[in-house]
């Protein structure tokens, strides 16, 4: 097989064009620029384009097919040649369907802990050497990338994103895998440029209901209201099964689960609800719950989801993926309610398309009220980028509903303020879907006074 990647620098993409060059497949790619690490990757493999930039004449009626990333233009020149030679054009989505559709196909939707639900099912499933293809949307320890796909595994894991497949095709791509096993985590309203309201929001997730393969089985949060009303209304021939909070205490720190008291090394209700709704999925595939709470026992979470970057005795410093104005009040309750004596710095980088809109704002209201010392940071070239109206100070603390939270669109001014505090008995949370405009976080954590 010949399948050329336009966009191939994406994360899914590269990490799709690795897994069928191990498969076989005779790989090529372009984009107009790759960023790390996918150009290390991908230049490990062989598949790093040799020039950066679209090229028509990559395009040729030898491929067997073309698969379209969402970083392209629907006027790319390559996409053009591929439409007007009749090559067959996917999106990743369509093509993982491709690549999976004979085998037992569990997806994990929602609008957080996807990729937390996924990995630990992936880290369970790999502590029993299970076999399994999988696609997941970070890094984790002891996988070398985010997707395989092979002949011989029975089942794949796939998380399940609910934003667009392709330039050329406006179906959320979770629609697209046709779960025999389905979660749904939660719905909290998000992607305010491709679903306007949340109405059109919530509707997603209806029709991925009605996706399910017919006998399937759906497992979903049932302390979100919005989601208990969409799946009792639903007509899809499937078993429900319902999750909530598991029973647990806290101890010094730790979490540990009830009644055996496993200790684990993850912490907060939106861990352990995720954690439940892997147990379920776990023994959809014939894992037992003790089985299960013995591997899950030693996991430490996916990269960017309440990382550790440093621990002492007094102070941690977590990063994590937070961006959305649910995932940002979990991941401060999350940290306040595992360190009750701690203090906690906790700071957000507005950086999506979302949480740049005027209008979603006001969607963050009392999300940080957990927090001892609220930062919003804003880099001024998102606005820029994104060609977005800047907010200010005052724009920020109406919206969040906090008259004493502090904002910062200056990198240097926030790090000079960062380090200006004492970290005594405190912890910090940097929370983002950016970068912080280039922070290196371990430097910062080093620096911090204690």
């Amino acid at each position: 097989m010949r399948i050329h990647f336009i966009a191939i620098g994406g994360s899914a993409m590269h990490n799709l064009a690795i897994a069928l060059h191990k498969k076989g497949y005779q790989i090529s790619g372009s984009d107009d620029v790759i960023f790390e690490p996918a150009k290390s990757r991908l230049d490990k493999y062989g598949l790093l384009p040799a020039e950066m930039g679209w090229n028509e004449s990559r395009i040729s009626t030898d491929l067997d097919a073309v698969i379209l990333g969402m970083h392209a233009r629907i006027d790319n020149p390559e996409l053009l040649k591929a439409q007007e030679l009749g090559v067959k054009i996917y999106s990743y989505p369509e093509y993982i369907y491709e690549q999976s559709k004979n085998k037992l196909r569990v997806v994990i939707g929602g609008s957080h802990g996807k990729t937390t639900i996924t990995s630990m099912i992936l880290h369970v499933l790999n502590y029993y050497n299970r076999d399994f293809d999988y696609l997941v949307g970070a890094q984790l320890a002891g996988f070398e990338t985010m997707v395989k796909v092979t002949e011989e595994a029975p089942v794949m894991i796939i998380e399940g994103d609910e934003y667009l497949s392709s330039p050329i095709d406006r179906r959320p791509k979770f629609h697209l895998y046709k779960a025999n096993v389905a979660v749904i985590s939660g719905i909290a309203w998000d992607h305010i440029n491709v679903f306007p309201t949340y109405a059109d929001y919530t509707a997603q997730f209806d029709k991925f209901i009605n996706t399910i393969e017919e006998d399937g089985t759906l497992i979903y949060c049932k302390e979100d209201a919005d989601l208990n009303e969409i799946v009792e209304n639903s007509k899809a021939r499937i078993q429900k099964i319902g999750y909530a909070i598991p029973e647990h205490e806290i101890i010094n720190g730790i979490t540990y689960l009830l009644p055996e008291k496993t200790a684990l090394k993850v912490f907060g209700d939106h861990n352990l609800m995720n954690m439940n709704a892997a147990k379920l999925v776990c023994a959809q595939l014939n894992i037992k719950e003790a089985e299960f709470n013995e591997a899950i026992s030693s996991f430490t979470g996916a990269a960017k989801r309440l990382e550790v970057i440093s621990a002492d005795e007094s102070t941690n410093v977590y990063k994590d993926f937070a961006h959305s104005p649910s995932k940002l009040k979990a991941t401060i309750d999350a940290v306040k309610s595992q360190f009750t004596n701690r203090k906690l710095v906790a700071c957000i980088e507005l950086h999506t398309f979302s949480s740049l809109n005027k209008d979603f704002l006001k969607e963050y209201a009392g999300s940080m009220d957990k927090a001892d010392d609220a930062i919003v940071f804003i880099d001024l070239k998102s606005f820029e980028q994104k060609r977005m109206e800047p907010f200010n100070e005052n724009d920020v603390q109406d919206a969040f509903s906090n008259p004493n939270l502090k904002f910062f669109n200056d990198a240097a001014k926030l790090k000079s303020y960062l380090l200006s505090q004492n970290y005594k008995d405190t912890n910090l949370l940097m929370m983002s879907s950016g970068n912080y405009a280039g922070f290196d976080l371990p430097e910062l954590s080093a620096e911090l006074p204690r």
